[in-house]
């Protein structure tokens, strides 16, 4: 095992090809780092950290900004208004005929064109979170008094941040190996880790060492059911029919058809995130209003905010949906079914047309059940967690986890692929 180990340790820096990839990936990683450290002008850093401290809505959002928001660096929008532009037209694709036609039948040619729509939709959705940020910080003190000039500026930087980070991650996606905006906010999650152990280790009580170790062993099974979730695929056999052509037969190979327990990825989180964040942000930007509907409106939204139960079971709810959601927009039983009978396979069996796709569909539906229960628990279990212990400090990050487990299985397993791509 060992020994396999460092052959391919020898293979990565052997082979020129995945050198230079890897090069890529840390040099890109390198700058996003350093950019994430450059704060925009008039930050007091005390009483940001205080106000985040405080804030359970800003701490899930720097985990997807990458860490940018905890000291409001240029790149604090991080890849978030190039998801939920990603976001917003995959929910078109199930309003427009069209977009559904361009992504999923014009293949690559149209995800490009798809990623370009993205891109453009990117920059008003940047300016307009920017605008709603700088303006929330600024009245609550983390900002300093800003005049019109002073905003257009800090929102000029935050945007050209944020597309400055897209553009890396596209970098990393062509060049690199892996999915870039998924390296970036891993990069950033990881980075936090020696300042969370940090805190762990600070605020140490020897007289709570049984509830820590419950805490390593609630670890360990969480990091072990996250891999076997991920990993987990129902294979569907499929049979190639047979054809003679003169004298020679050809077909009749089997095959299968693997459909993941997990076909979401973490998505659906990010789907429930953006959905949660959006009435919080509200309720933060109008609790200090003179009119008293937008007042008592925003009150409300915040006492919900303040209200673990309701808040993880919303948060549970929402995940648990666009799981459903989502492998619905990804994963078309009819697209499949259709697809097999063009190349003349069929699942032993089962009819080809609508019967196969209603057996796929059937299949699909059992297993985004478990997937969606899982991904659900996961996202609630910092808040389970913390409301059960007190303990901030021992609550297990399940979007952060998910995200930090997922990224790196895929990423070995890119590795894997281009050392055999080497190898034969």
């Amino acid at each position: 095992m060992i020994n396999k180990f460092f052959d391919k340790l020898r293979i990565i820096f052997d082979d020129p090809n995945l050198r230079r990839r890897l090069l890529v990936i840390l040099l890109a990683l390198g700058v996003f780092r350093l950019a994430a450290a450059v704060p925009i002008p008039g930050v007091d850093l005390a009483r940001l950290e205080s106000y985040l401290a405080g804030n359970s809505f800003f701490g899930i959002f720097d985990v997807l900004s990458g860490g940018g928001l905890s000291n409001l660096s240029i790149m604090m929008l991080g890849v978030g208004p190039y998801i939920t532009a990603s976001i917003i037209f995959q929910l078109l694709t199930l309003i427009f005929p069209s977009l559904k036609e361009l992504y999923h039948e014009e293949g690559e040619a149209g995800r490009r064109k798809m990623a370009q729509y993205s891109r453009l939709l990117t920059v008003p959705l940047a300016a307009f979170q920017g605008y709603g940020f700088l303006t929330l910080l600024a009245r609550n003190g983390v900002l300093g008094v800003l005049t019109p000039m002073d905003m257009i500026i800090n929102i000029c930087l935050v945007v050209a941040g944020s597309i400055l980070l897209m553009w890396i991650g596209e970098l990393i996606s062509e060049y690199g190996l892996g999915n870039g905006v998924s390296l970036i906010i891993f990069a950033g999650i990881v980075a936090r880790l020696p300042g969370d152990a940090n805190a762990l280790i600070s605020n140490f009580d020897p007289s709570q060492l049984g509830l820590y170790l419950a805490f390593l062993i609630i670890l360990i099974v969480v990091i072990m059911g996250v891999i076997i979730i991920t990993e987990g695929e129902r294979p569907i056999p499929v049979t190639y029919a047979k054809r003679v052509r003169g004298n020679k037969v050809y077909g009749g190979a089997s095959t299968y058809l693997p459909i993941r327990v997990n076909n979401a990825g973490v998505m659906p989180i990010i789907f429930a995130l953006s959905i949660l964040m959006l009435p919080q942000m509200i309720a933060n930007f109008f609790i200090n209003s003179t009119n008293i509907i937008l007042h008592n409106i925003a009150s409300f939204m915040s006492l919900l905010e303040r209200n673990m139960w309701i808040y993880g079971l919303l948060y549970f709810v929402l995940v648990f949906v666009f799981t459903y959601f989502y492998s619905a927009v990804t994963f078309d039983p009819e697209a499949i079914s259709t697809n097999l009978q063009k190349s003349g396979a069929f699942i032993p069996g089962v009819r080809p047309g609508f019967h196969t796709a209603e057996f796929i569909a059937n299949i699909l539906y059992r297993l985004t059940f478990i997937g969606a229960t899982f991904l659900g628990l996961i996202a609630v279990l910092p808040l389970v967690l913390q409301e059960a212990t007190g303990m901030a400090s021992l609550a297990i990050g399940g979007t952060s986890l998910l995200i930090v487990v997922s990224v790196a299985i895929e990423f070995i397993k890119q590795i894997e692929a281009q050392i055999a791509m080497r190898e034969y």
